[in-house]
C-alpha cells in the first residue's frame, strides 16, 4: 500500500501510496464509488492516532496544472488548486492541520514540513507537473508557508518520471529549460528529455529548502501508476499529516 512512509519530525507523518492503495482519483473513469471507499480505508489506516479535531480524513485537490495555492483550515470540497497548505488553529478549541493529499502518475508529488513560531507543524503538498514546474507552484507554496510564519521548511519529493524516461520534443525542453534550467536532460536512448525532479530541486534549494527524499521513476516500476506507460491509468498519492 505505502511506497515510502516515515515520521519525519516528532507528530508529522509524510507517506507516498502505491498500486497497491488502488486508483484515489476521481476523473480517471474508476468507479467513484470503489475511489472513495479507497480514500475512506486509506484515512482509517493513517489517522486513527490523528492529534486535534476534526482530522478523520485526507483532503484532496481539483487538480489543473496551475499554480494556484489554497489555504485549508478543515476538511471540506476540494479546491481547484494545485497546492494546499495548512497550519494549526488556535481560535477556539486547537485544531490540528488538516491532513492534505496530492495526486500524481508521473507529475512530481511534493510535500513540505516546517514549524511556526509555536512550534506548531506547517504542513503542504503540491502537484508539480510539467507546467507547474514552469509556473513556479512549488516557490509558491514556500512563500505561502513562509506567510503563515513556517520556517525551517523540509520537502519530501515523491516518485515521478525521471529525466532519463521523460521524452518530449526538442522545442518543448528548450522552452522549459529556458524557465527551469535544471530541467535540461537527455533521455537513456539519446533524445531531448526533461527532468522535473531536478526543476523543483533546483528551485527548493534556491530558497533555502531542505530536499529529504526524492522517489525512484514511476514509469520504470510497475508498482506504481504511470502515464506514459498507461495513459488510462489511476493516481498515487503524496501524504502528509500531524498525530500524537
Amino acid at each position: 500500500m505505502f511506497w515510502w512512509r516515515n515520521e519525519v519530525r516528532p507528530g508529522v507523518s509524510v507517506a507516498f501510496t502505491d498500486t497497491g492503495a488502488g486508483n484515489l482519483a476521481l476523473h480517471v473513469g474508476d468507479n467513484p464509488v470503489d475511489v472513495m471507499e479507497r480514500r475512506v480505508h486509506l484515512s482509517r489506516v493513517l489517522l486513527s492516532g490523528a492529534a486535534g479535531l476534526g482530522a478523520e480524513q485526507f483532503q484532496y485537490m481539483d487538480q489543473v496544472h496551475g499554480n494556484t495555492v489554497e489555504f485549508i483550515q478543515a476538511h471540506g470540497p476540494g479546491p481547484t488548486a494545485d497546492a494546499m497548505v495548512s497550519v494549526a488553529s488556535s481560535a477556539g478549541p486547537r485544531v490540528a492541520p488538516q491532513p492534505l493529499a496530492v495526486m500524481v502518475a508521473d507529475c512530481v508529488p511534493v510535500v513540505l514540513v516546517g514549524n511556526d513560531t509555536n512550534n506548531d507543524a506547517v504542513i503542504a503538498v503540491a502537484h508539480a507537473g510539467r507546467p507547474g514546474v514552469v509556473s513556479a507552484v512549488v516557490p509558491a507554496t514556500v512563500e505561502a508557508m513562509r506567510s503563515r510564519g513556517a520556517v525551517d521548511i523540509h520537502a519530501w519529493l515523491g516518485p515521478s518520471i525521471c529525466g532519463s524516461c521523460y521524452e518530449v520534443p526538442e522545442q518543448l525542453r528548450a522552452d522549459v529549460a529556458a524557465q527551469v534550467p535544471a530541467t535540461w536532460s537527455t533521455t537513456s536512448w539519446e533524445t531531448p528529455a526533461l527532468d522535473l525532479p531536478a526543476g523543483v530541486r533546483s528551485q527548493l534549494e534556491a530558497l533555502d529548502v531542505t530536499v529529504e527524499y526524492s522517489g525512484e521513476c514511476t514509469l520504470e516500476n510497475d508498482s506504481l501508476f504511470s502515464y506514459r506507460r498507461n495513459s488510462r491509468t489511476g493516481r498515487f498519492a503524496g501524504l502528509v499529516w500531524t498525530h500524537d
